[in-house]
């Protein structure tokens, strides 16, 4: 069972070259979603994720929005570069927002006062889990994707564009589509470097 689970896994890479041309129906990019959502792990159990999936028009609009805000602050002699970044995300099927509900941090904070300090930090491990399945599971699909991050520049546009809560805090974003070219080869550091292991 594991060589299944590391075989999706060695199958995520980060995919640049996608398009609208998915044969993924939405219903089952959603049950991806909300199977993730509900099964991936969080400290506490403080289920403090919360995910926005973008498709057809509103994904457009995202990277439509992302562009305009980045263009008010990169000079525009090295624009371009970014432009054609924006246009390689418009150009796939959606996009997957990632969130953690501050309220609900504040909350365990308040609850627990001696782990105080860690709920933030464990809130983001539970994200990056999150974000690691579904990528995974989109993967697994025949859909590509990459992860970015242009929190905090987008956070109050995106949140006054879907009506959002205040204390969703955004963390990434993750678009996704039908892949046009393969990822690069991938390098690996060294495991003896990066591993101990002691009996």
């Amino acid at each position: 069972m594991s060589d299944e689970f590391f075989s999706a896994l060695k199958g995520r890479r980060s995919i640049y070259a996608i398009s609208k041309n998915v044969s993924v129906s939405d219903d089952k990019i959603q049950e991806i979603v909300n199977e993730a959502v509900k099964h991936t792990p969080s400290a506490f159990n403080s289920q403090s994720a919360r995910v926005v999936v973008l498709l057809g028009e509103q994904h457009d609009k995202f990277w439509n929005l992302t562009e305009g805000t980045l263009k008010a602050v990169v000079p525009a002699e090295n624009f371009q570069s970014t432009a054609d970044k924006m246009a390689g995300f418009r150009s796939g099927y959606g996009t997957v927002l990632f969130f953690e509900d501050n309220a609900v941090i504040e909350g365990l904070q308040s609850q627990f006062e001696l782990y105080k300090d860690n709920f933030p930090i464990w809130s983001q491990q539970s994200s990056g889990m999150l974000q690691l399945v579904i990528w995974t599971a989109l993967e697994a699909e025949g859909l590509g994707a990459s992860l970015q991050h242009y929190n905090p520049l987008i956070d109050q546009k995106v949140a006054n564009e879907w009506n959002l809560p205040a204390s969703w805090r955004l963390m990434a974003q993750m678009p996704f589509g039908n892949v046009e070219a393969p990822a690069g080869e991938k390098q690996f550091q060294p495991l003896e470097d990066r591993i101990k292991v002691f009996k």
